[in-house]
């Protein structure tokens, strides 16, 4: 029997919607207002999703204290208060909360062992929400 958890996680962190391989006409016309020279941030709402076998001795897909300690220490810790454009996991990626989804899912993938991971969902704003669920890599 599979089942799923979902548990949700907030930080903040800035970014600037730009890319080195288009103008600044382009990039003012793609991103808009989000390609601010100063940058700009959010208050992330992260919920991740695991599958797996209930336990029959816990009752659980597994631990919420491992499942929670990794994502603060892998993930809330790693990008919360940054500037996303100057961290090594977007040298070569623009920070759009597409990527940021796929490189959060990444780092459960490689990291988190105690159940499989489904997928990634972060709430940008009140209006915008990205998902991943695996399948391809981090786009350069």
């Amino acid at each position: 029997m599979k089942a799923y958890l979902t548990r949700r996680y907030k930080f903040s962190a800035s970014h600037r919607l730009h890319s080195d391989s288009m103008s600044d006409e382009e990039n003012r016309s793609v991103y808009g207002k989000c390609n601010n020279p100063h940058g700009h941030g959010h208050n992330y709402t992260l919920e991740v999703t695991v599958a797996g076998q209930v336990e029959q001795k816990t009752g659980m897909i597994c631990n919420l204290v491992d499942l929670d300690s990794f994502v603060q220490k892998n993930v809330v810790q790693h990008f919360d208060h940054e500037n996303l454009n100057v961290l090594a996991d977007f040298s070569a990626t623009v920070p759009t909360t597409e990527n940021l989804c796929i490189e959060v899912y990444n780092i459960l993938e490689e990291g988190f062992h105690h159940a499989s991971v489904e997928k990634v969902r972060m709430e940008e704003t009140m209006l915008n929400s990205f998902e991943y669920a695996g399948g391809r890599e981090l786009r350069t």
